[in-house]
């Protein structure tokens, strides 16, 4: 079931590519500096990518057929129904980083404005079409220190501990459980000490739960009210959820039960709207 509407984050295209990072301290640390951080150029910050499993790489292949060409699409529907999770995503990343990851960036909901008070950001996404997007929106904006990688999540590798914020915004439950925990996994590992960590997205179980079934009746009555287009739109995300397809989402406990078996510390989550929710954590400081 899609949730407020925002330009699914993603997977990608395999390449080389570098982000600028910058020495100074960790995102995480009290010396964050409070207003936009200056970075001077540090070692390339290499992107690489992992070998998939034959069940990975089927799935890769049918997201890249799905998310293909809808840039512009998500990029329109979804600045009003995300508004106030990418503003609470946002505001939990805090103080500004110097070197900041968005997977599954989309066209920039959540890019954008980091950059314009961090140093460096590096956005992933599985859509070639999206970071298209997103990189002629930014020359648009005059920002520089965006750089977009067309990656998939599932098989993006980053030198450890080279990073100081990771953010994804409604990306990650459309990858299966099993790649949830890589990608959190190998984001534990990608941060600095005292990195953070800030996850927003759809959340909840299959109706199982009281708190599930609030949410699927909030939805479907949302929809029903839409006349013909809300009804297509019940019965396609109802196949997509129960089958998990295409939405594989988590509840808050597993969320918070998987970041916190990784190593995470300071794990809070807050309810933004509906079934969105926002996950923070930081590494612990070394």
């Amino acid at each position: 079931m899609t949730a407020p509407m925002t330009p699914p984050g993603s997977t990608p295209t395999p390449g080389d590519h570098g982000l600028r990072g910058a020495e100074g301290s960790p995102a995480g640390s009290s010396a964050a500096p409070a207003g936009p951080v200056t970075t001077a150029p540090a070692a390339r910050l290499t992107v690489s990518r992992t070998r998939a499993s034959l069940a990975a790489e089927l799935t890769l292949r049918i997201s890249r057929k799905l998310w293909r060409g809808r840039a512009e699409s998500w990029a329109g529907e979804g600045s009003v129904g995300l508004t106030r999770v990418v503003d609470a995503v946002v505001a939990r990343a805090g103080a500004p980083a110097n070197v900041v990851v968005d997977l599954g960036c989309g066209s920039g909901q959540v890019t954008f404005p980091l950059a314009r008070t961090c140093g460096q950001v590096l956005a992933v996404d599985i859509d070639a079409g999206a970071i298209a997007l997103l990189e002629r929106t930014a020359g648009d904006l005059g920002l520089t220190n965006i750089e977009g990688v067309v990656q998939p999540l599932e098989t993006l590798e980053l030198p450890h501990g080279s990073v100081d914020l990771i953010v994804s915004n409604y990306a990650m439950h459309h990858l299966r459980d099993a790649d949830k925990r890589t990608v959190m996994t190998r984001s534990y590992e990608w941060l600095a000490p005292g990195g953070r960590l800030v996850i927003g997205d759809m959340m909840f179980g299959r109706g199982l739960a009281a708190e599930d079934r609030v949410i699927v009746r909030q939805k479907v009555g949302a929809m029903i009210g839409r006349g013909p287009a809300g009804w297509w739109r019940i019965l396609k995300n109802a196949g997509r959820f129960l089958l998990r397809f295409q939405e594989k989402p988590l509840r808050t406990t597993a969320w918070e039960e998987m970041i916190r078996s990784i190593g995470f510390e300071n794990v809070e989550i807050d309810h933004v709207l509906a079934e969105a929710h926002v996950v923070s954590a930081t590494k612990p400081a070394a």
